[in-house]
């Protein structure tokens, strides 16, 4: 799974792939930490669900300006240097959320922190992927390391419940922050060989044989901001909606629901990052993300309305949510290195992070703020058709591409 230059002279040089996934797993641990334990968070903080979606909507500042930050930074110092250092800021920014975040106030900055590390080890990773695959398979490379993301997700949650109901949220954030100190190591291993563009000139002449490329990326960005709202907001608000619609029936543990979470909201994810990237190097980009921003759009209408259904029906919606939620990531990232040209990609990267993270900012807060005006009997349902409003907006833009 090692990406290597297609660059005949030098067969050893290129992204160790297994390593860069287990970097961005470990990395990506601490990410759903804070939802995981939104519902105590919300009793010994004392917080307002609208001051609950304004800590996650900090995190996502952060993460939003670090991707503008690194991507700007790709172009000028290099994707491998911009990781590197990254990582590093990655595993201290967690390890001070996990010591200092005690109350609304505090976790408004130290997460936000969390965010600001965590965009230098996303698109500089993409970058490095698509500067070292193989043109037909880039898709799938890019794929594998947001699957890695996912994994990490699954873990963050999974670990979190454990051991918020043992030994209390405190232990849940050390625990995942030994995970993103675990990751830095990772990811140095994983870059030591890897070059920071094609150098070979393929990228470039792709771009230049790709069909009216500039409103190709319009829509793609476009499409990311609607994908990056309807996501974030999923990922704040889906765990804290089946906890409220199952705990209370006492018929699944607290521990049980962080599995199922996990493993319906994140797991599913994983699967969905990399089958989605064969699929588009096979099919092509228009057909997946049409196909998968449809199905996430319904679900966004559908969900919130079905608290009161069997549990099974509960996690086989979620499942399928997560599923196509993020499965469109890593098509959308891999589409966009093919139109736009090699030496601006970190810009117009960073540029579509900052309007897709600042979207996908908003999207917890809003939902929060639905759920705080609307009666408790139609606010979950009503909550989530905000988010499907992003759905929509990257089902519009995806029938607009290019066949």
């Amino acid at each position: 799974m090692t990406l290597e230059t297609t660059d005949k002279t030098s067969p050893h040089r290129g992204v160790n792939l297994p390593a860069l996934v287990m970097a961005r797993i470990c990395t990506s641990a601490i990410f759903m930490t804070y939802p995981a334990c939104l519902n105590t968070l919300l009793t010994q903080w004392q917080m307002s669900a609208a001051q609950a979606g304004l800590v996650q909507a900090s995190f996502t500042v952060g993460f939003a300006v670090s991707l503008l930050i690194a991507s700007t930074l790709c172009d000028r110092i290099g994707a491998k240097r911009v990781f590197n250092i990254a990582m590093a800021f990655s595993a201290v920014a967690a390890l001070l959320f996990a010591l200092f975040a005690r109350s609304f106030d505090s976790a408004m900055v130290f997460i936000c922190l969390v965010g600001l590390s965590q965009g230098g080890t996303y698109t500089p990773a993409i970058m490095l992927v698509a500067a070292n695959a193989d043109p037909a398979r880039k898709a799938s490379g890019v794929g594998w390391v947001l699957a890695g993301m996912s994994a990490g997700y699954v873990i963050s949650i999974f670990l979190s419940v454990a051991m918020i109901d043992r030994f209390g949220y405190e232990a849940a954030f050390l625990a995942t922050a030994a995970f993103t100190i675990a990751g830095w190591g990772f990811g140095i291993f994983a870059v030591r060989a890897a070059r920071d563009r094609d150098e070979t000139g393929a990228g470039a002449a792709a771009t230049l044989a790709a069909p009216a490329p500039r409103r190709q990326a319009t829509l793609l960005m476009l499409g990311y901001i609607g994908h990056s709202w309807e996501l974030l907001g999923a990922w704040a608000w889906v765990p804290a909606f089946l906890a409220a619609a199952i705990l209370g029936r006492g018929t699944m543990s607290p521990i049980e629901l962080g599995l199922w979470t996990a493993l319906a909201l994140h797991l599913t994810g994983f699967f969905s990052s990399f089958l989605s990237g064969y699929a588009a190097d096979r099919y092509g980009a228009r057909r997946v993300l049409i196909g998968f921003a449809l199905v996430g759009t319904l679900c966004s209408f559908a969900i919130g309305w079905l608290d009161g259904a069997s549990m099974v029906l509960l996690i086989a919606v979620t499942a399928v949510y997560g599923f196509v939620a993020i499965g469109d990531s890593a098509v959308l990232s891999s589409a966009m290195t093919d139109a736009v040209p090699a030496d601006r990609l970190g810009r117009v990267l960073g540029l579509r992070s900052i309007l897709g993270m600042s979207a996908g900012a908003a999207a917890p807060a809003v939902f929060g703020l639905t759920l705080d005006l609307l009666p408790a009997n139609m606010a979950w349902g009503y909550a989530f058709w905000t988010l499907g409003a992003g759905g929509l907006i990257a089902f519009v833009c995806a029938l607009g591409l290019k066949r």
